[in-house]
Order: C-alpha cells, then sequence, then structure tokens
C-alpha cells in the first residue's frame, strides 16, 4: 500500500493489485466491497481512453516482473495500440449503457493478442501515456467540454 497525505493532512492510500491465496479470505471481506478476479498470463497490458466515440489505446510494456503497473512508472514503455473491433464494439456498449462520455478501461494482452477486459475507472488516469496520445485525449476531452 501506498501512504502519503492529502491537502488536508489525511493519509492517501493506493491499493496496490496483488494475488490473494483463496485460503486467506476470511470473513471479513464482507465488511466493504472488494474485487477478486483472475490472475491472467499476459505479455502488457492496455489502457484503453474512451472519449465518447473516440478510443485512444495505449499498450503498456514494463521492464520486470510487476503484477501492477503503477507501481513503477518509470519502468514503463507506453506505444499507442491498435484496437479489435470486438472491443471498439464493447466499449461503445458499455458507455452507452452506463450513461458515460469518458472511462479508462484496463486490459490483460495475451499472447495470442486477446484483450481480456479487467476493469474500467469513469475518471481514470491517462497522462502517464505517449505524448502525442495524451495530447489526442486531452483535445477529445477538450472538445467534448466546450460542446
Amino acid at each position: 500500500m501506498h501512504i502519503g497525505a492529502d491537502d488536508t493532512g489525511a493519509p492517501a492510500r493506493t491499493i496496490w493489485v496483488r494475488t490473494v491465496d483463496p485460503d486467506d479470505i476470511g470473513d471479513s471481506v464482507s465488511a466493504c466491497p472488494h474485487l477478486f478476479q483472475a490472475c491472467v498470463p499476459k505479455i502488457a497490458d492496455i489502457r484503453l481512453a474512451a472519449v465518447g466515440d473516440q478510443l485512444f489505446a495505449t499498450r503498456i510494456d514494463i521492464d520486470g516482473d510487476h503484477l501492477d503497473w503503477r507501481q513503477d512508472y518509470d519502468s514503463l514503455t507506453c506505444t499507442p495500440a491498435d484496437t479489435p473491433l470486438a472491443v471498439r464494439t464493447a466499449v461503445r456498449a458499455y458507455l452507452e449503457a452506463f450513461g458515460l462520455l469518458f472511462g479508462a478501461f484496463d486490459f490483460a494482452l495475451r499472447a495470442d493478442g486477446r484483450w481480456i477486459w479487467l476493469e474500467t475507472n469513469p475518471n481514470g488516469q491517462w497522462a502517464f501515456v505517449d505524448a502525442p496520445t495524451r495530447r489526442a485525449i486531452a483535445t477529445a476531452l477538450a472538445d467534448r467540454l466546450q460542446g
């Protein structure tokens, strides 16, 4: 867990993705929401920022073996990625179903090229991606805000 402080001095916390032994999961998980997922064998990660109908996919490669790439941004290589048609269709349907204009979609990229959806964050980060993609996302968001 990353612990810092926010503007009020209250501790800020980030809980990193980590492996969990099912035998370690007890009744205490009933106290608040948890997300448990199967570990997906992957060769890279994909962060797809969706702004309305515009999709901006970034392949995230990391130097070393990290389950959660957010722990070491200095070890990341971010490159634009082509989004498969099935993913484009599913992402647009997801946004429409939830009434969202923006979403940060996370995928695991398998060795066979398949994208495995992990989660969607309606206010996820995107400023760490390559500069041209970052500018394109910022422009798309500004255009949306200006109507």
